[in-house]
């Protein structure tokens, strides 16, 4: 049996969709080797999951997971080791997501042979017969597209799988960046700023106050006590981001969404004996980039990945603004046969509004952090508890050693 214990979302986190951070303190980042750069950390990361064949990249075309195949590609033939094989899902069915002339030009540049690709209609839908299955055998995981990599895992069983997960997170641009630049006399300011300055340096309490009162709509399903919980918890979050280059990515280390994203992941991983690697995510990645000197700091997305990619990837990917979408995948007609004949049950009702969510789901395209609310519906209508599933996992695992 694992040891591996999934994150068991809160009553708000489930009927949200969301998950929500504490107020610990930020934590601390390894100090990298001497000498060693971010590139030779990602290398590291690599290398392990290269060792462990066959290593399969989730490769969608966008920039995180093309420059992770990009990486591990270039590392394997150095090192003399197997080839990563890049593994793509694909929805002919979902709109937004087709990203085929993208991963087109990323398979030519590097040379590759191997590529695992499938097609997909509704198996994968939030409610399909795969994330099912992961239900009913592990409950509601978070994000409620988890579920999304388990083919993947299957065709990497006994082997590896990485990821690019934690880019966006790794090379976003500082949201205080241009009040930063105003201060250090890099940019030139205007009426505007003195404000914007002092929003900036103001403690963390009032910032997120501030945050508050014009936090996009989101969740809108709850009931209005829940509801301002949610937007009073993300603008917390969201003010705790420091101003220092340094703590910023002790910050980003900080991300507890990301850290139950990581762990559902990996305990789906351990069901197929995979090893599953996200680079980006590793802190030791993050501790190089925060002891980065002043002169070696990127200033945007596209800079970072000029900085580490440049050679490795197509020039034209490195400023690409487009990102394909996904939702339509994890939304077709089972998601929709279950919400036809929903009757308010399998959610929390001191918190949700049933009318308002029913007419989210039965909109052309309804909120994705509501499919972890239908996941909910669909394990209380069909599943079982987390005992008797931990129970039944107990059992053949047993079976298995005995």
């Amino acid at each position: 049996m694992s040891d591996l214990a999934t994150y068991r979302l809160s009553r708000l986190e489930l009927a949200s969709g969301l998950v929500f951070g504490d107020d610990t303190p930020l934590p601390e980042l390894p100090e990298p080797q001497p000498g060693s750069t971010p590139v030779q950390v990602l290398e590291q990361a690599v290398l392990a999951a290269l060792q462990r064949p066959p290593c399969l990249v989730s490769f969608s075309g966008g920039r995180d997971s093309s420059g992770i195949l990009a990486l591990a590609t270039s590392l394997a033939r150095r090192e003399g080791l197997p080839p990563p094989i890049p593994a793509t899902h694909r929805f002919p069915d979902a709109e937004g997501s087709d990203e085929t002339e993208w991963q087109e030009r990323v398979i030519r540049h590097l040379g590759l042979g191997d590529w695992v690709r499938r097609e997909f209609t509704d198996e994968l839908d939030c409610v399909g017969p795969v994330a099912t299955r992961m239900l009913r055998r592990h409950g509601v995981l978070w994000p409620c597209n988890t579920h999304f990599h388990i083919p993947l895992f299957e065709a990497a069983s006994g082997g590896s799988l990485l990821t690019g997960i934690g880019g966006d997170e790794a090379f976003m641009t500082p949201a205080r960046s241009v009040y930063l630049g105003v201060l250090r006399g890099a940019r030139r300011p205007v009426s505007r700023d003195l404000l914007r300055i002092g929003y900036a340096l103001a403690p963390e309490s009032l910032r997120g106050f501030a945050i508050g009162r014009r936090f996009p709509p989101v969740a809108w399903w709850l009931k209005p006590a829940a509801l301002a919980e949610v937007r009073s918890r993300l603008a917390r979050e969201t003010a705790r981001e420091p101003l220092g280059w340094s703590r910023r990515f002790r910050w980003i280390h900080g991300f507890h969404y990301l850290k139950v994203g990581l762990r559902s992941l990996e305990v789906v991983a351990h069901d197929h004996d995979v090893l599953v690697a996200h680079p980006f995510t590793q802190p030791e990645f993050l501790g190089a980039l925060a002891r980065l000197q002043r002169s070696d700091r990127f200033q945007s997305r596209t800079d970072g990945m000029r900085t580490y990619f440049a050679g490795v990837l197509p020039a034209e990917l490195h400023g690409r603004s487009t990102k394909a979408r996904f939702d339509g995948a994890f939304w077709t007609r089972r998601s929709k046969e279950l919400v036809a004949d929903w009757d308010g049950d399998g959610v929390d009702h001191e918190l949700v509004d049933v009318d308002v969510l029913r007419e989210v789901w039965r909109s052309e395209a309804p909120d994705a952090r509501s499919f972890t609310v239908l996941q909910g519906v669909w394990l209380a209508r069909n599943g079982r508890s987390a005992e008797e599933s931990g129970a039944e996992a107990l059992q053949q695992e047993l079976d298995r050693v005995v």
